[in-house]
């Protein structure tokens, strides 16, 4: 059963029904549910239907391709030559097939472009010599590198530039999705429990397709993340090779960024993880931001070149945290770790990092829905006279004059704001208002993981947010 993804079916759908012939493009993080989304929305009834081989030469990727062939019906289907052959093999299958719409669905595209194999210019003779003159085909084209998708095919300048009549990137499953698919596996998680998982996998739903019933979530985890035979074990490698083929650059940011709470200005990232400033560092970000494992946003009251750089994808922040520290090989490492100094601070990393990717559910929470509105982060550094710097993860900047300060709290009790904490909080306000010289009015927002135990401090935040607000829709 698919849960979720529609409104990505209702467009998949309208593609058949067009009038025309359809290219269609769906892309996304790898393990986010592409094929299957792709799979079930046809219910697997394809005219043809076609997977690259991951790390393999164009002789082994046109041998697979043929076989493809003779799987769906084309039975003097010889080994093409040469991806220009092996295109016109598949008109042939196309010709010869009485549906009435021919879906065409070609996965990990990516992998099929080796080096001078002309593949990409193939497909774009296929399709603009061919294929788009019909009014029967759809062609729906697939791959977890991302970066690869949106540069040759999405925002190709050659041959197929503005080709792609329906583009799907196609996003990990928020809190909301994730409660409905574990209550339809019957993992019997409670919304706490929920959280946890999601601030481990993400809404990657192949990680969240891989835990048991009968186990609890630490062992869980332990099972998939640190046995050595766990299914999710060896993951970390396997997530970048497969993405990038020459992943130790992409591996260099994504770890350097993983040493920052809030992330860094490209010169930062520059000096901190001793990155070459080029056109190559900038193609590298582009991709991971592409790629959904890192995200560029812009620091309030600064220009865009000051924009900063975060990390989070939540696998690979859990891999920096604790599997890459798990040196001895204890296969009930999580289920250690559960009390420690190190397991709370990653929790309110990752709680942040929840909120961040759950901004839609706390606009409503906060009623702002319909407003015009733009989140940011904001950082004031010491004074020459001594005065404390000062950061903030999240405001939000709202069009009707308002500017919402958000402090996130991930605790497991009711958290309880304390008088420190409070000469932190208004000690950021008062940084905020001197520096930015705003003249909207600024609120004071927490958002707990938990709910809110009432004090005299309390009363400080003009709005309280509970988790179970980012559970909604």
């Amino acid at each position: 059963m698919l849960i979720g993804r529609i409104k990505e079916q209702e467009r998949l759908h309208k593609a058949v029904a067009d009038e025309e012939s359809t290219f269609v493009a769906v892309y996304g993080r790898r393990r986010v549910g592409k094929t299957y989304l792709v799979r079930e929305t046809f219910s697997n009834n394809f005219t043809f239907y076609h997977t690259g081989l991951a790390r393999s030469p164009m002789k082994k990727q046109l041998a697979a391709w043929r076989l493809s062939l003779r799987e769906h019906g084309l039975k003097t289907a010889k080994t093409p030559k040469t991806w220009l052959d092996a295109f016109d093999m598949l008109k042939d299958l196309v010709r010869q097939s009485t549906k009435t719409k021919k879906i065409l669905f070609i996965d990990e595209l990516p992998w099929m472009d080796t080096q001078r194999s002309g593949f990409v210019s193939a497909l774009e003779h296929f399709w603009n010599g061919w294929a788009s003159a019909r009014k029967d085909v759809v062609l729906v084209v697939c791959g977890s590198a991302t970066s690869w998708i949106v540069n040759k095919v999405i925002k190709n300048h050659g041959g197929l530039h503005n080709r792609v009549n329906v583009k799907i990137h196609l996003q990990p499953f928020t809190l909301h999705e994730c409660e409905a698919y574990a209550i339809h596996r019957k993992l019997g998680m409670s919304r706490r429990q929920l959280m946890e998982c999601y601030m481990v996998m993400g809404g990657i739903p192949y990680y969240w397709s891989k835990l048991e019933r009968g186990y609890s979530l630490q062992q869980n985890i332990d099972n998939l993340f640190f046995a050595q035979d766990g299914e999710l074990h060896d993951e970390y490698g396997e997530l970048y090779a497969s993405l990038f083929k020459n992943p130790e650059p992409y591996i260099k940011v994504v770890y350097t960024l993983g040493t920052k709470k809030t992330g860094m200005t490209r010169e930062e990232l520059i000096k901190e993880g001793k990155l070459i400033d080029n056109g190559k560092l900038s193609s590298v970000l582009e991709d991971l931001e592409a790629c959904g494992f890192i995200r560029k946003y812009n620091a309030f009251g600064l220009k865009t070149k000051n924009a900063v750089f975060q990390l989070i994808d939540f696998y690979t922040l859990f891999y920096y945290k604790f599997i890459q520290h798990n040196a001895q090989g204890d296969e009930h490492f999580w289920s250690s770790q559960a009390s420690t100094s190190l397991y709370y601070n990653w929790c309110g990393l990752a709680f942040e990092r929840v909120c961040l990717l759950h901004l839609p559910q706390i606009k409503t929470a906060l009623g702002i829905s319909g407003i015009v509105s733009n989140a940011y982060s904001w950082r004031s550094l010491p004074t020459k006279q001594g005065e404390k710097g000062a950061q903030i993860d999240l405001l939000i900047d709202r069009n009707d004059n308002v500017i919402d300060l958000c402090e996130m709290k991930y605790t497991k009790d009711p958290y309880e704001e304390d008088s420190e904490e409070d000469k932190k909080v208004q000690h950021r306000l008062s940084r905020f208002l001197s520096d930015t010289k705003t003249n909207k009015a600024v609120h004071l927002v927490l958002i707990s993981a938990n709910s809110v135990k009432r004090n005299a401090y309390s009363d400080e935040f003009q709005f309280v947010i509970t988790s179970e607000a980012l559970f909604h829709e």
